[in-house]
């Protein structure tokens, strides 16, 4: 299939290396070191700072680029861009002035509790779905904005932010949500188990480059510390936050939502993406391709080509300016494949993975907890981010992996390539010695020398479980779309502990992992016909 549109965007990388580690954060995309200047795009006017109140009178730092000539008063449509966690309010100034010198007003503005904004962070809470209101207020009481032609799109925060808003603003058309969630609890909680290094960033990110808000600390503190007794207040805050509560306001208000993410996301996975997608009702389109948090958007942010950022000025040249480009024509699911590059279209997302094969588990195997392996899904943001520029995916070697700490099952060498589409689910019976614990799926494609890359992996929690006692694990592994080779294996491998999520295996556990005559273990792998 052909490839989407190419695109250009550019940021505001580098404005200290503090925004660095923020951009590891919460999907920050890297920040930018200048503003670009006027001449970068000459049919755009130049960039007006302003202050604009929030929600209680809240200053939020912004700025604004509009189309030359806006000054004769004509109605343009506006896009209002809240800013990805930790950046200043630059981040999207190139994009913003390619924008407007095709005939958009832009807005974009610093989240409240960052930089030179007032207020908390408060994490797409009330305050930050208000303050989006606010600033569509003030554009069109102090721009030649038309009122019927409101969109809003961001990266990671920003695109979290204008869902929320798109819930509860009607006059938002349509949205561009780069990087974003749709279920935060899914994102940072998925399996019931702390994703560390994904919180830790966050709040240190928040910590460097703004305030964090008593709530945030607390509920980091909870979260981090696995403080159990709390889970109910924290579901509540994350459901709060979470676009996916208010779906029934999105498709009664029926903006239309561009959703686009990267298969590596390791502080938004996937999945809880494209089931957030299937649930949407009015005009959508979700794009996924290699990557790790933010990093599918990064080039466009630097002013490099960027496809992701073309489709986003494409879909909001169909929805708020109705001009007939055809991308509400193409397949409305785009994806990319990890191994080739190349995009394939899907209907929907229930086709992407229309066929499947089980590998059976049918040799039990016990696992000793506490002690990592070797198989792990890397760090967040740069195992991934290799993936997506060098094809270097995290690696095991599977023959290696002391089977004390690691359960391994096989596959048959395939005779030709099997195309992996979509979400891998396990299916197994698990025995634990203690009431909690931890278990990590990783499936690896596995060349001839047992060398194993990491095709997807998810973590799975339990507590309350009586010890000794068997009971059912289903677990859907992270989605993904990965090309295994002829005479390649696919290994599923579960072990204990990964540095990317939190573990709750007591001291000394042991995990047994069975296949019942009456209900087999299995993996399942979704494929794509040849």
């Amino acid at each position: 299939m052909r490839d989407p549109h190419q695109s250009l965007r550019s940021t505001t990388a580098g404005a200290v290396s503090v925004t660095l580690i923020a951009g590891a954060a919460f999907g920050l995309a890297p920040a930018a070191q200048a503003a670009p200047t006027a001449q970068a795009a000459p049919r755009a006017t130049g960039v007006r700072f302003v202050d604009i109140a929030g929600d209680g009178g809240t200053k939020l730092a912004a700025n604004v680029v509009a189309p030359a000539g806006a000054e004769d008063g004509a109605g343009y449509p506006v896009i209002v861009l809240p800013t990805s966690w930790a950046v200043p309010q630059i981040e999207y100034l190139a994009q913003a002035r390619k924008l407007a010198a095709t005939g958009y007003v832009v807005v974009s503005y610093n989240s409240r509790g960052f930089w030179q904004s007032g207020g908390e962070i408060e994490v797409g809470g009330p305050e930050d779905i208000a303050d989006a209101s606010k600033v569509i207020d003030w554009a069109l009481a102090n721009t030649p904005a038309d009122p019927g032609r409101v969109g809003m799109a961001g990266v990671s925060y920003g695109a979290g932010i204008s869902l929320l808003a798109a819930a509860h603003d009607k006059r938002v058309k349509a949205v561009g949500a780069l990087s974003g969630w749709g279920d935060l609890v899914g994102s940072i909680y998925s399996g019931r188990t702390q994703h560390v290094q994904a919180g830790a960033l966050l709040g240190g990110a928040g910590e460097l480059t703004g305030r964090p808000s008593a709530e945030l600390r607390t509920i980091l503190k909870d979260f981090l510390g696995s403080n159990l007794d709390k889970e109910p207040e924290m579901l509540a805050w994350g459901a709060k936050r979470s676009p996916a509560t208010y779906l029934d306001r999105l498709n009664e208000n029926g903006a239309a939502i561009f959703l686009a993410n990267a298969w590596g996301d390791t502080i938004f996975p996937p999945n809880q993406y494209a089931d957030f997608y299937e649930k949407l009702t009015g005009p959508k389109r979700l794009e996924f391709r290699p990557g790790d948090h933010a990093t599918s958007e990064a080039t466009g942010l630097l002013g490099l080509p960027n496809d992701t950022w073309t489709n986003t000025r494409r879909w909001f040249d169909r929805h708020l300016k109705g001009e007939r480009n055809g991308i509400d024509q193409e397949q409305p699911v785009q994806l990319k494949s990890r191994s080739t590059g190349g995009y394939e279209g899907y209907p929907d997302w229930k086709s992407v993975g229309a066929t499947s094969r089980k590998i059976d588990l049918t040799d039990g195997a016990t696992v000793h907890t506490n002690t990592d392996s070797g198989a792990n899904g890397g760090t967040v943001l740069l195992s991934n981010a290799l993936d997506q520029f060098l094809k270097l995916p995290p690696v095991a070697s599977i023959p290696l992996l002391p089977r004390r700490y690691a359960a391994v099952w096989q596959s048959e060498r395939s005779a030709r390539v099997e195309r992996v589409r979509g979400t891998a689910k396990l299916h197994t019976t698990v025995t634990g010695t203690k009431e909690s614990g931890t278990l990590v799926a990783y499936l690896y494609d596995v060349g001839p020398l047992g060398l194993g890359k990491l095709v997807a992996n998810a973590p799975y929690t339990f507590h309350g479980k009586t010890p000794d006692k068997p009971f059912t694990v289903d677990l859907e592994l992270f989605s993904t779309a990965y090309d295994v080779p002829a005479g390649h294996r696919l290994a599923l491998v579960v072990d204990t502990v990964d540095p990317l999520y939190v573990e709750h295996n007591p001291s000394g556990a042991q995990l047994t992992f069975s296949s019942p005559s009456t209900d087999p273990s299995y993996v399942s792998i979704p494929l794509r016909e040849q």
